[in-house]
């Protein structure tokens, strides 16, 4: 459970954090691991119907745990099987939500390939899963992609943070102008004590910070000034 101090202690952190980039290979991630997330986004007044979002993951064989929920959004996260047919199906189970295919992350960050002078921890993982959109102008959107695709080699100290802290993988999914970040984390861990590590003698990070504001802003429902918010999983 990612409590409020946690999410304040997080919040300056995750506008460097969505402008991380490397040279990513799409479809491919560590280890062999295929994830992908689905999002049901119901009316403003309404809320997600966990028991049959659980009901579909047992069905398929997910572990429930892979369910999470914010407000009138619920996502499930992990190995889906035949993700487009599922996709469908989900549809026709809540026929008056949005449901929101999110398959090949844009960005792949990982402790295996990024870290070299770390040594890999094996083991279970926890995922934290934040969301927030990009701004409506285009020319930003595609600066904001841009910056992906060269921050690795001319801003390194950001992955210098993510080993710092020993985040075991990041995903940062598109679909429209929304975006899906998923933090891996090994399991047991206190993501707090973690974060802290991601600034430590790393500045630099603060400078995207500033610059990176500008390309962001918080999905339906959020409090204004508010940009990512976390999906809390569903116990």
């Amino acid at each position: 459970m990612i409590t409020t101090l946690h999410k304040l202690i997080f919040c300056s952190f995750l506008l460097a954090l969505s402008c991380l980039t490397q040279a990513t290979v799409i479809g491919a991630y560590p280890g062999g691991d295929r994830s992908q997330a689905i999002e049901i986004v119901y009316g403003a007044a309404a809320h997600p119907d966990i028991k049959k979002l659980k009901d579909f993951c047992r069905s398929l064989h997910i572990p429930q745990s892979s369910v999470y929920q914010w407000q009138n959004r619920a996502v499930i996260f992990g190995q889906i099987p035949d993700v487009r047919n599922n996709l469908q199906r989900l549809q026709r189970l809540f026929p008056n939500a949005t449901v929101k295919l999110y398959e090949n992350p844009f960005y792949i960050f990982s402790s295996q390939n990024n870290c070299k002078d770390k040594i890999t921890q094996t083991g279970e993982w926890e995922h934290i899963i934040l969301t927030a959109n990009l701004v409506s102008d285009t020319i930003k959107q595609r600066e904001y992609l841009q910056y992906h695709a060269t921050q690795f080699e001319q801003w390194p100290e950001v992955s210098k943070g993510f080993c710092n802290a020993d985040f075991q993988q990041l995903l940062i999914y598109k679909n429209g102008r929304q975006l899906m970040l998923v933090i891996s984390i090994s399991k047991g861990a206190d993501f707090q004590k973690l974060n802290s590590r991601t600034t430590e003698n790393n500045p630099r990070v603060n400078d995207w910070n500033k610059l990176m504001a500008q390309y962001q802003e918080g999905v339906s429902g959020t409090k204004p000034g508010e940009t990512w918010v976390f999906f809390e999983h569903v116990k």
